[in-house]
């Protein structure tokens, strides 16, 4: 930490809260907009906006722009989902056999030999013809092509790739800065007002290298753009600026990372800010995702207060809003308030914005009570012209910039700004709109700047097919006005009406009404963190849990034979209820419960607060399932008979739970028995007993019995082997080391009396296979956080990473780069990435493997752990790379990742092999795949023996009921935890079969029929 830095103030809201209800949100909007006062008439837009529309429609766009394809090929169509998905993935294949597989994948999932009826039908049709007909060329899913087909499929794709860098080219301006500058003056000379903002493609960033190689680019870029010819006077408003995406100039641009950014990104910024002061021109900050909102406005009050002390009279800087979030509104006016205190200017640029539907997955997954974005399109199109208003009216501080393609937005904002007086400009995609402001600027006096892309066509990828989502979906204005069959006034309709239809449910009812999804916490609103951190001051000390002894098992286990028979006898429904009281008492208590895993467990906080959710999640979803497979099946049979299937407990079931998760495995295994019918022995790992007897106690105060559970807190040794070698115990669920699974079979078997069923997940080499076809920066943060997030001590975490040859370097190093930024450290540390392992033994076990490894292995990344006043067992994590995929012999349940290349020239030739190789070892937990073939990830996943399959995503959390989770062969005996097939396992079965013609014959037959 630099001392000459100042101190980073505390953190502050700034907004309402992001999870308020969204009608409330909304209403704020809706008065605005409402009474004579706001100047604001919707049907004075419309008649202003429909001859645009009429015009735009007379004259269709060429067949290559924007609102053509769509219209050709929506993505709502395999045909347009194909092109999609070429157009982001092809480009940067670097093997032919790759490329081929991939065009064949997407060609051969779309019938493109339909006809077209669209403006461009003749185009239209040469193109899908051609299209068929390069198909023929091309191989079958898993076909082995021969040398001529060789040869022609080559040949189709050197087109297709042809193709998508044409269609590069119509929404990107060049691909360079000085390609895009002479391309945006020789469209002013068709247009003299056009202004240009340019954005240098620089996504988030994964590294420091890679955020400082976005710095130089937008530095050389300010500096290019100075040196163009300009007036004198004029000012920002009238020169060409550039956007810059502050997630790429700072690898960890996120709450969390608070203090390291304002520490380390806002330097880096202010050389920027000067050399775009200096030259007079726009520096745009682009937006991010909701959870960076609150950081991002810290970041801007630092560069005004920079600004103001240093270029007071600079009218240039500004940032991007996005009116899809139900703190617009807030935004406008909290942005004007920073303005108006450091008596500066901004620009600033409306958008709807760019991640609604990551947006909306983040909120379901993390259980929050909200959204934080509008979840009608109306909604959205309603703020966006309540922030319109907002800019307007702080036209003193805020020069509005207007991003839409909207015909009936436009018109309104240009009423808008009419009736008040104000300057503005519109702005639009390179691209996209160009109809629509063409119409526009007919009549003259409004500026207009044009969003302009600029770099390597295989750097625009994920920014190309984020605007074909974001425009090309049905409910998108720019597909409707492709579309001659949407009535003009339907097109146009206000978005002040209230809406008919209905949103996303909200995440709390994301499953339905039978079961509630547990409740997330937000940890980047302050408000909604503040009780977990007020949870872990006040504990203190862990609260300490008396040990058992082997006699005192024994004697555990003949008290809960005993209960068995009046809990087993306990109606189904009362059982189902007392799990559901449980999980709204652990719901209640999340902060408490977090602060315990913190303090006990070593668990950073987010991975606290997911294991608490999944902890209610079991109870909720063991209840539901209770209730619908334990009840009495009646089964077919002839008549004058009845056969009914009943499912019961077994007797005194055994439970043993790991350290790794001490309150979920051990809720879910331990409420899986108990409704099933079965009193439970619950015996938790020796390093965490203190959560898994608070737990206990809430089942208690739920309701439960206390003589139909018992927590049995000892070594393994003693107290689980007792346990699992009682002659009353009727079944054993155990998950853990597959070594002592083992040793828990050997017991059971040898045992006399009844078979006793075991229920067993164990360890895994788990793996990740990366083809060439993957996007690096989605699989390094799959990667990482499989690999590293809790320390590697999870089941499911990722051992061994197979990477294409092809890519193998450049994503290897990547990871290497992430690894440096994560943060280890103290738990209890918002910031802490990576946590201590367990205890003294996992710690000297994992170093002699990191020793090991250093001898026999190349070592390609390491991130030191801290030392010094920071108290743990902490292990460095580490990537090494192997030989190949048998140089993995055993699970090593760490922070240490294991790699091996595959392709052409290596061990494993071919992914068939490769999956073979894998599954030579025997485990089957989970799998990670990273591809863009989907062929491919369906093959590899028919071919695995593995539980868990995960496509281009993380291989860790599996959600109850979801992804049911649990593997095979050395890794476990199934059924699946947080699956329909988990409660039956616990259960005996019996049929009743009833003769009910035995008293005097088949009543019901002799009533009912003829004789």
């Amino acid at each position: 930490m630099n001392p000459d830095l100042p101190a980073v103030p505390p953190s502050v809201a700034r907004l309402p809260s992001p999870l308020r209800p969204e009608q409330e949100a909304l209403a704020d909007c809706s008065a605005l907009l409402a009474g004579q006062a706001a100047g604001f008439d919707w049907q004075r837009a419309q008649q202003r906006a429909k001859p645009w529309v009429q015009a735009v429609r007379s004259q269709p766009a060429p067949f290559w722009a924007m609102e053509s394809l769509l219209r050709e090929f929506p993505i709502s169509s395999a045909e347009g989902l194909a092109l999609m998905r070429l157009a982001e993935a092809l480009l940067r294949v670097p093997d032919a056999q790759t490329a081929i597989a991939l065009t064949a994948d997407q060609l051969g999932r779309a019938d493109f030999e339909g006809g077209s009826d669209g403006p461009h039908k003749l185009m239209a049709s040469l193109s899908t013809s051609a299209i068929a007909l390069s198909k023929k060329f091309l191989p079958d899913n898993n076909e082995q092509p021969g040398m001529l087909q060789r040869l022609g499929a080559q040949t189709v794709v050197s087109a297709t790739v042809r193709a998508i860098q044409l269609l590069g080219r119509q929404f990107v301006l060049g691909q360079t800065l000085a390609e895009a500058i002479k391309e945006a003056n020789a469209q002013r000379k068709e247009q003299r007002a056009l202004r240009f903002s340019y954005d240098m493609l620089g996504e988030g960033a994964r590294t420091d290298a890679d955020a400082l190689r976005y710095l130089k680019s937008y530095a050389d870029a300010i500096e290019q753009l100075a040196a163009q010819p300009a007036t004198a006077e004029a000012g920002p408003e009238d020169k060409d600026g550039i956007s810059i995406k502050l997630s790429a100039l700072f690898a960890r641009y996120e709450d969390g990372q608070r203090e390291r950014v304002l520490r380390e990104l806002v330097p880096r910024l202010l050389p920027l800010v000067d050399a775009a002061a200096r030259a007079n021109l726009n520096l745009t900050i682009d937006a991010e995702e909701s959870e960076r909102l609150e950081l991002s406005l810290d970041v801007l009050e630092a560069l005004a207060a920079h600004i103001a002390q240093h270029h007071p009279q600079w009218r240039g800087f500004g940032l991007a809003l996005q009116a899809y979030q139900t703190r617009s509104l807030a935004l406008v006016h909290e942005v004007a308030r920073i303005a108006k205190s450091k008596g500066l200017r901004f620009m600033v640029r409306l958008v709807k914005g760019a991640y609604w539907d990551a947006e909306i997955k983040r909120a379901q997954e993390q259980g929050l009570a909200a959204y934080p974005v509008w979840t009608h399109k109306h909604h959205t199109d309603l703020a966006y012209l309540a922030c319109a208003k907002a800019l307007i009216d702080h036209a003193d501080v805020i020069y509005p910039q207007f991003a839409t393609h909207n015909a009936g937005t436009i018109a309104a904002i240009a009423e808008l700004a009419e009736a008040a007086g104000a300057r503005y400009e519109m702005q639009r995609l390179h691209g996209m709109g160009e109809g629509v402001y063409r119409e526009v600027l007919k009549a003259g006096g409004i500026p207009l700047r044009i969003y302009a892309p600029v770099g390597e066509h295989r750097d625009l990828l994920a920014y190309l097919v984020r605007r074909l989502l974001e425009n090309g979906a049905n409910s998108s204005f720019v597909h409707q006005l492709a579309d001659p069959s949407v009535d003009p006034d339907l097109l146009l309709a206000s978005p002040l009406a209230p809406s008919k239809l209905s949103g996303q449910p909200l995440p709390p009812q994301l499953y339905g009404a039978e079961r509630r999804n547990s409740s997330g916490v937000d940890l980047a609103v302050i408000a909604e963190r503040a009780p977990l951190l007020a949870a872990g001051r006040a504990l203190t000390s862990i609260p300490s849990v008396p040990e058992a002894s082997s006699k005192g098992a024994a004697a555990a286990m003949d008290r809960l034979d005993a209960a068995w028979a009046g809990w087993n006898a306990t109606p189904l429904a009362e059982r189902c209820a007392i799990l559901d009281r449980a999980a709204a008492a652990l719901d209640a208590a999340l902060p408490e419960y977090c602060a315990l895993l913190v303090k006990e467990a070593h668990k950073t906080w987010p991975d606290a607060v997911a294991e608490v959710r999944e902890a209610v999640d079991f109870c909720r979803y063991y209840a539901q399932q209770a209730l619908h497979r334990l009840a009495p099946v009646a089964l077919p049979g002839p008549t004058g008979e009845k056969n009914t299937l009943h499912l019961h407990g077994r007797g005194a079931f055994v439970c043993i739970s790991p350290w790794n998760f001490p309150l979920a495995i051990f809720a879910g295994q331990v409420v899986a028995a108990l409704v099933t019918g079965n009193t439970v022995a619950a015996k938790p790992a020796e390093q965490t007993p203190a959560v898994a007897a608070r737990f206990v106690e809430l089942l208690h105060k739920a309701g439960l019995p206390r003589e139909a559970l018992c927590l049995l807190h000892g070594p393994g040794e003693t107290v689980g082997a007792a346990l699992v070698a009682h002659p009353r115990t009727a079944g054993v669920c155990f998950t853990g080391s597959t070594q002592v699974a083992k040793i828990i079979q050997r017991t059971l078997a040898a045992k006399d009396g009844p078979i006793v069923p075991l229920i067993a997940e164990t360890g895994g080499l788990n793996a990740m296979i990366v083809d060439s076809s993957a996007l690096p920066e989605q699989v390094v943060d799959a990667v990482v956080q499989s690999a590293f997030r809790s320390a590697g001590q999870r089941c499911s975490a990722l051992r061994l990473l197979c990477v294409h040859e092809g890519i193998a370097d450049g994503v290897l190093h990547m990871i290497d780069g992430a690894l440096q930024e994560l943060k280890v450290g103290d738990p209890a540390d918002l910031a802490t990435d990576v946590g201590p392992v367990i205890d003294a033994e996992a710690h000297a076990n994992l170093s002699r493997h990191v020793e090991r490894l250093g001898r026999e292995a190349k070592l390609l990344a390491e991130r030191g752990a801290p030392g010094g006043s920071e108290r743990g067992h902490f292990i460095a994590p580490a990537m090494f790379e192997l030989a190949g995929v048998s140089a993995m012999k055993e699970e090593v349940f760490g922070p240490v990742l294991h790699v091996v290349r595959w392709g052409p020239g290596t061990a494993a030739p071919d992914v068939e092999t490769l999956v073979a190789q894998i599954n030579a070892l025997g485990y089957g937990l989970t799998l990670g795949v990273q591809t863009r073939i989907d062929s491919r990830a369906q093959r590899i996943a028919e071919l695995a023996r593995v539980g868990n399959v995960y496509v281009n995503r993380n291989m860790i959390g599996a959600v109850v009921g979801v992804q049911p989770f649990g593997g095979e062969g050395l890794s476990g005996t199934g059924p699946k935890a947080g699956g329909p097939n988990y409660l039956p396992r616990f259960c005996g079965e019996q049929t009743v079969t009833i003769n009910t013609a035995a008293a005097g014959g088949n009543a019901e037959l002799l009533a009912g029929g003829a004789h």
